[in-house]
């Protein structure tokens, strides 16, 4: 095992089947994304098979992915999987939700999550920051990043702030607490991943009037919002464990 710990991936969901098949899973898809800002190990917990990680001294952060699953069905699973976060947000281990994992954390906490009444957010979008955070160093005011998401938090938790949005969503980015903070976008989606779930929705996104020529051309690489991700984990690791 590696001296300075792991990082758990809380996996609530599968990427769709061509991503699956020529990138990996999302323990996979986040352990390369994790390769700049991190050397540890990077290990996958399923939620949905009731998978949780030893809340011991190796344990760094948490990260919660993406699913094409939904917030508001409240499967059984999700409501175990927020009774645990619950417990875990408040003990000041850093915890970090990208999508669905973002809109699962509000729930836990207190918000509400629904059907998007503004419509499917998909491929490249610009996100405007609308709060300050040690998070965004070195990112623009206005930067692009990669979504694909069809709710929305629609309320946020007490104590919550948002901290950047895009013209589909209020909440691209809510810091929770000190130490737990959530992104709407897929900051470990790159251009050639985004493409695959372009290509995957195409058929329901025609029939939603949506232009999947224009999605699929505006799918970009997208490395501030990667970048937000790594400032998150460097500073809280860096709080938690001085000497890594």
């Amino acid at each position: 095992m590696s001296d300075v710990g792991k990082i758990a991936v809380l996996i609530t969901g599968d990427p769709v089947p061509a991503v699956l098949e020529s990138h990996g899973d999302f323990e996979v898809i986040f352990g390369a994304a994790l390769e700049a800002c991190w050397r540890g190990e990077v290990v996958g917990y399923d939620l949905r098979q009731g998978e949780f990680p030893p809340l011991d001294e190796d344990l760094k952060a948490l990260i919660i992915t993406g699913s094409a699953a939904n917030v508001p069905d409240q499967e059984p699973w999700m409501v175990v999987a927020q009774e645990w976060l619950r417990v875990v947000v408040p003990t000041g281990l850093p915890v970090f939700g990208v999508c669905f994992g973002h809109q699962l954390l509000a729930q836990a906490l207190g918000g509400e999550v629904q059907r998007n009444p503004r419509g499917r957010e998909m491929s490249t979008v610009f996100v405007e920051r609308s709060g300050e955070s040690p998070i965004f160093e070195g990112i623009d005011e206005r930067f692009q990043a990669n979504a694909c998401h069809v709710d929305t938090v629609v309320r946020l938790p007490d104590g919550a702030e948002a901290l950047a949005r895009s013209p589909l969503d209020d909440h691209q980015c809510i810091r929770f607490s000190d130490t737990c903070y959530s992104v709407q976008f897929h900051p470990e989606f790159d251009r050639a991943v985004m493409r695959g779930y372009v290509e995957s929705r195409a058929e329901q996104m025609s029939s939603e009037g949506l232009d999947v020529d224009a999605m699929r051309a505006y799918a970009s690489d997208t490395p501030m919002s990667a970048a937000i991700l790594g400032n998150f984990l460097r500073q809280q690791i860096d709080v938690s464990n001085p000497e890594t």
